[in-house]
């Protein structure tokens, strides 16, 4: 499975990036806004110091709701880098979007994916990604998981090419479900993908070797 960092935080994508297991990176307005960037130009340059620090996609949304401005913005976010997945939302502007840049060999990424439904159009319409947003289901009582695992099959058994990008997750078990149940893509926060290292009978047995070795000296 891939690992991306949900982020604009440029210092959690160096240090993601320098643990070596990171794919991507996947952002959006609320993420830049937190980070402070404003404006066209800063938000151009943000996403080109990302690509300049990561090897893999970098999921770039627009922020039109409307058909004409969606495939003028992804236009124009796709010739910054070749890097560059516009990052479109679920709806019927944005999957008529999705139809448009796949038809340019421009890669996408069809988010705020709620439903199976919304992301069997997303696949149909040839999108190279499709998030759905574990988190916010499970914000609401329902199984953001067995979504996941629901899309997933039905990619397999049509041979869609549409990868399942798993986002909205919270924790460090929200990325072992993702595995269990055949996610392509988890995006997370630094802090999720760290949570993978962490074992008591890691540092229990670490911490004998380091009292063991102290006796050899």
């Amino acid at each position: 499975m891939k690992f991306f960092v949900d982020t604009a935080n440029l210092a959690q994508i160096k240090d993601a990036q320098a643990l070596g297991v990171l794919d991507g990176v996947t952002t959006n307005p609320s993420l830049m806004a937190k980070e402070g960037i404003k404006g066209h130009d800063a938000i151009i340059k943000h996403y080109m110091d990302i690509c300049d620090i990561v090897d893999g996609d970098v999921s770039a949304e627009v922020l039109s709701t409307e058909y004409e401005g969606m495939i003028k913005e992804g236009e124009e976010l796709a010739a910054l880098h070749k890097q560059i997945v516009v990052k479109v939302p679920a709806t019927k502007a944005g999957i008529k979007a999705v139809k448009y840049l796949t038809a340019k060999k421009i890669k996408t990424n069809c988010t705020l994916v709620f439903s199976a439904g919304q992301a069997l159009l997303a696949a149909k319409a040839g999108a190279t990604y499709v998030s759905p947003f574990i988190g916010r289901l499970d914000d609401n009582s329902v199984d953001g998981i067995a979504l996941i695992e629901q899309i997933v099959d039905m990619f397999n058994y049509y041979d869609f090419e549409t990868q399942v990008l798993a986002a909205s997750i919270r924790h460090t078990m929200h990325i072992i479900q993702c595995v269990e149940v055949g996610a392509d893509v988890a995006t997370c926060p630094l802090s999720a993908i760290e949570g993978l290292l962490k074992h008591p009978l890691t540092d229990i047995g670490l911490a004998q070797f380091v009292k063991d070795s102290q006796r050899m000296a």
